[in-house]
């Protein structure tokens, strides 16, 4: 496969991602602010922006830097702006149901049609859209290396920010309403009340977040599907472990949670959170510098992680 054509497919998986998951943490957001009216709103958005690796402002606006502000490197519009530039690049590669489908979902979006929606309209569709464009590409498009470097930049775009969405909740003490709405946010209430019960702690919300094998957003499942992705990727039938920096980073951070003390899962979660996303960054990079070395790199738009 062409370098190009990787790098392309690649960041499809990542922005197409970005923008779902940018959209369940605005929508967390919101929820919380509706929830505390004692909360500070403007502290409480600055406290995102720094989150989501932007600097703080004196009117913060969370819907137009977030959600619907093309000039905003880490808008969700942005993000899918960028995933149809990718896909257009990998045209001869993405399936025509995979393309018409970022397509169509970029032509509804874009010319301020996000503004004129209701914020949760908004989010439902983005998300919808995005859950039919990976559904389309899983069922169409050969499960050959392109898929798997979709399936990988996917995986470590969801990584980083599923980490970011579990640091919301020590925004406000991690309440458990907070953890409601984390739980909600990834899509996971109906799954953590099944595993736990309807009288769980926050301790368990944070648990099923990170360490549940059988939820696909749960750190754990999407770490276990990069190092695989990265294993097919590789040389076959190794005695030992292959030289791949990528799949070392992945799997020492996968080790680190999985053997984590139950009673130190909540112990400094925002800092393991935070180099959970250095790892995300140092992994793209030797991605990059191991596969997709001489071709046009993607110009990244999500600002500095």
């Amino acid at each position: 496969m062409l370098s190009r054509i990787a790098d392309a497919l690649f960041w499809i998986g990542r922005y197409l991602e970005r923008a779902e998951d940018t959209c369940r943490i605005v929508e967390v957001h919101l929820h919380q602010s509706l929830d505390d009216p004692t909360l500070d709103e403007v502290q409480a958005a600055n406290d995102l922006f720094l989150l989501m690796g932007q600097p703080a402002d004196e009117k913060p606006d969370v819907l137009a830097k977030l959600c619907y502000d093309e000039a905003s490197p880490v808008s969700f519009l942005a993000a899918l702006g960028s995933a149809r530039e990718s896909a257009r690049r990998a045209r001869e590669t993405v399936s025509t149901e995979v393309w018409e489908s970022i397509n169509t979902t970029w032509l509804a979006v874009r010319g301020g049609r996000l503004q004129r929606m209701r914020p949760a309209s908004m989010f439902k569709f983005v998300r919808e859209r995005c859950a039919v464009i990976s559904g389309l590409a899983d069922s169409t498009m050969s499960h050959d290396e392109g898929w798997l470097f979709l399936t990988l930049g996917r995986s470590i775009e969801r990584i980083d920010m599923t980490s970011r969405l579990l640091s919301t909740p020590s925004v406000t003490s991690n309440s458990q309403r907070a953890w409601d709405h984390v739980l909600s946010g990834c899509g996971a209430h109906h799954a953590f009340v099944q595993r736990y019960g309807a009288l769980a702690s926050d301790r368990d919300a944070a648990e099923f977040l990170m360490l549940d094998r059988l939820f696909p957003r749960s750190l754990i499942y999407t770490l276990n599907t990069a190092v695989e992705s990265l294993a097919q990727l590789g040389p076959s039938g190794l005695r030992i472990r292959p030289d791949d920096p990528a799949m070392r980073l992945l799997g020492a951070a996968r080790a680190s949670l999985e053997y984590l003390p139950p009673d130190e899962i909540l112990r400094d979660l925002p800092d393991e959170m935070a180099r959970l996303q250095v790892v995300c960054t140092q992994a793209t990079q030797a991605i990059s510098e191991r596969y997709f070395e001489g071709s046009a790199a993607a110009e990244w738009v999500g600002g500095a992680w």
